[in-house]
């Protein structure tokens, strides 16, 4: 019940909840918190397993609340297609309808908030703004597949990584690369996927992957520290090679 839900759990649970400013949760009010933690639990999972399972049935979502998450495809022949990698406030599931299409797999510790689809339901009963909400997320989610369409078949190497790094470089839940065009200053960012996941991610070999990045070190796009931190010397260059431009 709503009720055996204490001020102190919404403070744990919400308030200070680093998702909550660009996560579907932000379209409640904070006085309606104790309604949102009352048809949630706060799940959290550690480095390299799994929450979600291809093929499985789908009778969850999740939202992100901590950490980074890697969402992929396994081929017949064991092959994997890394899909994306979701982030704090990315809603996973929303896609699903009797079965996941995808696994997700903790690329650090992470922290998730987990609803029923029922649970959903009642949400969106009592919170019309959170069903258009979703429909956003829904948008956004298209969006950003069209894109990874574009990465994939009509990219060269080189700017697919210029877009990738790019795509890091954006704030949590923003599907629009355009938003750094102006974006001269350097931006430093952390790789928590490993070099593999960044191939299988782009469609691209191990090997090119490092190749390339060594290619923007020489050109002085890059510069990298230890195996996760990247500095993004010149962001408007390496938008440019992402668009086709240089």
């Amino acid at each position: 019940m709503v009720t055996s839900i204490t001020s102190d759990a919404v403070r744990e649970r919400c308030a200070h909840c680093p998702g909550r400013s660009h996560s579907i949760c932000n379209v409640i009010d904070d006085d309606e918190l104790p309604i949102l933690v009352a048809e949630s639990a706060r799940v959290q999972v550690a480095k390299g397993r799994a929450f979600i399972e291809e093929g499985t049935p789908a009778h969850e979502f999740y939202v992100l609340t901590e950490g980074r998450v890697k969402l992929f495809n396994l081929l017949p022949d064991g092959r994997r297609q890394i899909a994306g990698f979701a982030e704090c406030g990315d809603f996973l599931g929303l896609a699903a309808v009797d079965s996941y299409a995808f696994s997700a797999e903790a690329i650090c510790d992470v922290t998730l908030c987990r609803f029923s689809h029922s649970g959903i339901d009642r949400l969106t009963q009592r919170f019309p703004h959170l069903e258009h909400r979703l429909r956003d997320e829904a948008s956004r989610e298209l969006t950003i597949m069209q894109r990874r369409l574009v990465l994939l078949g009509r990219k060269t190497a080189r700017e697919r990584l210029a877009t990738f790094l790019i795509e890091q470089s954006l704030p949590p839940c923003c599907a629009a690369p355009d938003l750094l065009e102006k974006e001269e200053k350097p931006i430093k960012i952390k790789l928590l996927m490993s070099r593999t996941d960044i191939a299988d991610y782009l469609g691209m070999t191990i090997e090119t992957v490092s190749r390339t990045l060594g290619v923007f070190k020489k050109e002085k796009l890059i510069t990298v520290q230890g195996v996760t931190a990247v500095t993004l010397l010149a962001p408007h260059r390496l938008r440019a090679i992402a668009e086709g431009n240089g």
